[in-house]
């Protein structure tokens, strides 16, 4: 594989619900040799009980799911202290960063929030707006 694109939560919804864009992306992406994941936490930031169970199923099986290991809790938790973040808003998006950072270069990071993951990730992620 020739690098990595990674899916926030908004990224996934729009895989879910099948988005002409989002999927033209993730096909051009797969085209180009990278990973297309999702941390594990994302999963369940995505998952919307109006949502269709097998529709969100099958969106996912799509994917590769990024455990997220006590190493990438700790990367994660390193970069809410290292930018002074706090508090439940910033887990999330830091968990995502942190596996972003962690994948295979050249990273890109699907996100509907580039400003706070930006930051996050700093330079070494490509971060774009679903």
């Amino acid at each position: 594989m020739n690098g990595t694109l990674v899916l926030d939560c908004e990224g996934l919804s729009k895989v879910v619900l099948e988005d002409r864009a989002v999927m033209a992306r993730l096909a051009q992406a797969r085209i180009d040799g990278l990973r297309v994941v999702v941390s594990a936490a994302t999963i369940v930031e995505a998952r919307d009980p109006r949502m269709n169970q097998a529709r969100f199923d099958r969106a996912v099986s799509s994917l590769v799911i990024e455990t997220l290991t006590e190493e990438l809790g700790r990367a994660a938790s390193k970069l809410v202290a290292l930018h002074r973040l706090r508090g439940h808003q910033y887990a999330i998006d830091a968990m995502v960063a942190a596996t972003a950072l962690a994948a295979a270069p050249p990273r890109i990071l699907l996100t509907s929030d580039p400003d706070d993951l930006a930051v996050l990730c700093g330079r070494a992620v490509r971060v774009v707006r679903t």
